[in-house]
């Protein structure tokens, strides 16, 4: 099935079901049954009848399935340590979470926060500035980010919905631009691999990764569309109505759509101490890079530099141990504030069961990721280019592909590992100059993409970390993120035909400051019509 257009049907199905019915888990469900399905009959023997050939297939889906989400949990006998490290992480996130809040320590920060925090553009400043500091992982960036800036926004009525935005928008493409992260590691890794196989010399990875950072023109508008959307109060398409339900009526989220992950039951003390939070997300953060640290120099060979340390740490497992060294010192807080052990139990229980939920759309988004792997959705979109083109538009080209690639997939990792190599290799025949501006093309694209996707593991962890409701998160995050894309279909444009990094960023800039005024004219525009229909 690799090669034709019908590998598409599984994931447009899930995004259209998404964006139609809201209901994320029965979505993703969809695009795997019909993926298996599509997978299961192209195995069909020749000369089946109809009713055989579809008993056949569902029966044969169902056991696909099962084999997969098995391969999720168990790998080779042995336990998928990736994944479920991830998942146990979760859960001691929401254990810590819920102790928290149960021993006072949110309603304290929270407390404390708001003397020095006057506004919410502060409060949101906050979340952005923590989000630019933590670079060291996305997965680890998303939740650790969440959980120290919710107090601050929740003071403040910054829906969560907003954050969750603040929070993506400064992971993914921090992590992109930054060489010291598990992101910069592994994009070095793979350039080092095409540089030796197209043996290109006079650049070494680090000095190809550097001097993509400019070019990367997604990553940069997205994060001045972040600081736009604070100092501007810039809410495009959806997130008007959370920023207007949060501010008058203090409805951090839509009411209408029930609890979200992460938020547990417990009712939170009143005598908290502001130590009852701090203390264990500083735990949580200098024991998860610590254990990045041993595990990446235990894996390395040879010389152990800082960049070879990255790009072997161990993500998963450094989170798993730093959450277990978090939730340490949660407990001995608790114990220290004499708090009974049944209400420290039902605390951890609550907060077990609050991520049920995250947890559950994770697990449908590896399966469909596995799903679309199989179908050849990434092969199909990857051959869709043309080594014949005109050499300026094929650092656009590159873009939206990636971009598709990477929204269809809802893995950014995924796509570098097949579009970095596809685009050197294009470039390798038609005009090597065009090298750097063709890689980071693909880097762009596929945050743009892994932004967009509803599927992709950072959008998931994101929603969690703010405490949003996941299709919430995705629909108000999707007009931001557009905006960027298409400021950076003009920045590759004008790279393609000129070669000058500078005159396409400062083209896209002059675009960007015209579309706020634009968008600032017109809500003055639509304010003034409210105000006279009103009178």
């Amino acid at each position: 099935m690799e090669n034709s257009v019908l590998s598409l049907v599984p994931p447009i199905l899930a995004l259209v079901m998404v964006l139609l019915t809201r209901r994320v888990l029965i979505s993703l469900g969809a695009g795997i049954f019909v993926g298996a399905l599509m997978l299961s009959y192209a195995d069909l023997p020749a000369g089946s009848s109809l009713w055989e050939g579809i008993l056949s297939s569902i029966t044969s889906s169902i056991v696909m399935i099962y084999e997969i989400v098995k391969g999720l949990i168990i790998t080779d006998g042995a336990l998928n340590t990736w994944n479920m490290y991830i998942i146990f992480f979760l859960f001691l996130l929401g254990m810590i979470t819920s102790l928290i809040s149960l021993s006072g320590g949110s309603r304290a920060f929270g407390e404390w926060a708001m003397k020095r925090v006057k506004t919410r553009a502060g409060a949101q400043l906050v979340a952005v500035i923590l989000g630019l500091i933590i670079f060291i992982d996305d997965y680890f960036n998303s939740l650790a980010v969440g959980n120290v800036s919710r107090p601050i926004t929740d003071r403040h009525h910054v829906p969560r919905a907003k954050l969750a935005y603040i929070i993506d928008s400064t992971s993914a493409p921090v992590c992109v631009i930054s060489p010291i992260s598990s992101w910069g590691a592994y994009i070095m890794s793979i350039i080092g691999g095409i540089f030796v196989t197209l043996q290109v010399t006079g650049i070494s990875a680090l000095g190809a990764f550097l001097k993509m950072i400019p070019m990367n023109f997604y990553a940069i508008f997205t994060l001045l569309l972040v600081f736009a959307s604070i100092f501007f109060n810039l809410n495009l398409g959806k997130m008007r109505e959370h920023e207007e339900r949060a501010i008058l009526h203090h409805q951090l989220v839509d009411p209408s759509k029930g609890k979200v992950p992460g938020q547990s039951d417990v009712i939170e003390s009143k005598n908290g101490k502001v130590r009852d939070l701090v203390l264990p997300i500083i735990v949580l953060i200098v024991a998860t890079v610590s254990f990045m640290f041993v595990t990446g120099a235990n894996a390395t060979e040879g010389e152990a530099t800082l960049l070879k340390i990255f790009e072997n740490t161990d993500v998963s497992a450094s989170l798993l141990y730093g959450g277990l060294a978090a939730l340490a010192i949660t407990l001995l807080l608790a114990f220290m504030k004499r708090m009974p052990t049944a209400q420290i139990v039902g605390g951890i229980g609550s907060g077990i069961k609050s991520m049920v939920p995250a947890i559950s759309i994770l697990f449908f988004a590896w399966t469909i990721i596995e799903i679309i792997g199989q179908v050849g959705t990434g092969v199909y979109l990857a051959h869709l280019i043309d080594g014949r083109m005109n050499v300026a538009f094929l650092p656009v080209l590159l873009f939206v592909i990636s971009s598709f690639m990477s929204l269809a997939t809802g893995t950014s990792w995924g796509t570098f590992g097949v579009m970095l190599g596809i685009a050197a290799n294009i470039v390798s025949v038609v005009d090597m100059n065009m090298l750097l501006p063709a890689m980071a093309s693909v880097l762009a694209g596929s945050v743009f993409g892994d932004h967009c996707s509803p599927i992709s593991d950072t959008t998931i962890l994101s929603s969690t970390g703010a405490g949003s409701h996941h299709i919430d998160h995705v629909l108000t995050q999707l007009p931001y993120a557009v905006t960027a894309g298409l400021l950076s279909v003009v920045g590759y444009l004008i790279l393609g035909f000129t070669g000058s990094t500078l005159l396409s960023l400062g083209v896209a800039l002059i675009l960007l400051a015209l579309f706020i005024y634009m968008v600032k004219v017109r809500e003055k525009v639509l304010l003034a019509k409210t105000a006279s229909s009103e009178n």
